[in-house]
């Protein structure tokens, strides 16, 4: 009996920021489809000191403090599902730390298939004048480099199995801009010059590479943002609402399976149309 579509059985995965939103739905969504998942992430919960969270700003604070971090809860769920799975605390920054973290993966899990590069900061918002240089200097490390970094620490690896998937994180910021948002929406334009160098230095390893461009979505963080500012944003969208997490999620698995393997190089839009001319 073949395999169903879109099965990820025999596969490992690696999500970056999986504390929460985002990561939290791609990496039960691909455990969901079979795959092995590790989940990384700068906060966990058995980390009591709050030190990470202070050195990667405000919106990483709240989350400490409110108790929004789910990065071992995430592990529970998959091994619950029958899957195994693992917790790392990571800094996508940290060349050192990531290199080792692969190479903890490799060794225990036999092999890393799937990176989903999900780590991002997105609490600098000011126009031009305003914007802090450190805070930019930050998001470049974290959004861009923090993308490089795991990519190339997982490339050797991809390489070796003559097969992997590397599904990166952008937004509508980077192909549409956003407004008070200078840093990242250069960092996520970037995310797609990479994305797309990538794929095409992957192919002929069996490698392929494809960034999410990502619209408005119903993540803890967007809930605590301005509700005139979200009533404007969604007003944009075709469905005059946000995404879900899972909607990204769903996307991910579908390039992570076998049946996405000649695609590459794709800068997917899941926005709800919020690119389009929708008034």
């Amino acid at each position: 009996m073949s395999e169903p579509m879109f099965s990820l059985a025999g596969k490992v995965a690696l999500v970056t920021g999986g504390s929460r939103g985002l990561g939290r739905a791609d990496a039960l969504a691909l455990a969901r489809a079979g795959a092995d998942v590790v989940v990384t992430d700068i906060l966990l919960e058995s980390d009591a000191s709050g030190e990470a969270a202070e050195r990667y700003g405000p919106l990483a604070q709240i989350m400490k403090a409110q108790g929004a971090v789910y990065t071992e809860k995430t592990v529970q769920d998959i091994q619950a599902m029958g899957r195994r799975s693992a917790a790392y605390r990571m800094d996508v920054t940290d060349r050192d730390q990531v290199r080792e973290v692969f190479r903890q993966v490799k060794e225990e899990f036999g092999g890393l298939h799937i990176l989903v590069n999900n780590a991002a900061t997105l609490d600098h918002v000011a126009q031009l004048e305003n914007q802090s240089d450190e805070l930019w200097e930050r998001d470049l490390k974290v959004n861009l480099t923090g993308v490089y970094n795991c990519s190339k620490a997982a490339w050797p690896i991809m390489k070796e199995q003559q097969w992997g998937r590397i599904i990166n994180l952008a937004s509508v910021a980077g192909t549409l801009g956003g407004f008070g948002q200078a840093s990242y929406s250069t960092t996520k334009a970037g995310v797609l010059g990479l994305t797309r160098t990538l794929a095409m230095e992957g192919a002929r390893f069996g490698i392929t590479c494809n960034a999410i461009v990502g619209g408005i979505l119903a993540t803890e963080a967007y809930q605590m943002s301005n509700p005139k500012m979200r009533e404007r944003m969604e007003a944009r969208t075709a469905f005059k609402r946000p995404g879900k997490p899972e909607d990204v999620a769903h996307a991910i698995v579908f390039l992570a399976s076998e049946e996405a393997g000649y695609i590459t190089g794709v800068a997917l839009n899941v926005s709800g149309g919020i690119e389009l001319f929708v008034f």
